[in-house]
């Protein structure tokens, strides 16, 4: 997992040229949101670090990662998810806010496997390579799988 390097391309070209199995930089949230969660990034920025990476390394793997459950609608992380393909990521994670203390954002939705699995189905049809959804799923999430995926799914192209 790596951050934005504030849109640093030579940073991202020295990871690149290290062959990573899998790139990993999580959008972390939609849009609208992503300023008040994330309020040193940018959501751009981080879709292009993530679009940079296919250019540089075609056959590298992408992943990326969001919460839900702050205050985003339906629509916006269909959104996020199209943007994410839009950048070439292969891989993504979907996973339940949770506040970790009262200082941090607060909990807005709390949303049922059913939703969760709703998501996964939106990513596969979008042609995530794979997608894992479901309240406790983070980055790193069954990470070999994911990556199995991803390799047996570009051998394939």
């Amino acid at each position: 997992m790596i951050p934005d390097f504030q849109g640093d391309r030579e940073a991202l070209a020295k990871v690149m040229e290290a062959g990573p199995d899998t790139l990993n930089h999580n959008i972390e949230t939609v849009r609208r949101v992503f300023r008040r969660v994330r309020p040193r990034g940018d959501y751009d920025l981080s879709l292009e670090l993530l679009r940079q990476a296919k250019e540089m390394s075609s056959g590298a793997v992408t992943k990326s990662g969001m919460m839900v459950g702050l205050g985003e609608t339906w629509d916006e992380i269909l959104e996020t998810m199209h943007d994410l393909r839009q950048a070439n990521c292969e891989l993504l994670t979907i996973g339940q806010y949770l506040r970790p203390t009262k200082k941090h954002t607060p909990l807005i939705k709390w949303y049922t496997p059913g939703e969760f699995d709703e998501l996964r189905i939106e990513g596969e049809s979008m042609g995530f390579s794979h997608v894992a959804s479901g309240p406790l799923v983070r980055s790193s999430y069954h990470a070999d799988e994911q990556h199995s995926a991803a390799t047996a799914s570009i051998s394939v192209r």
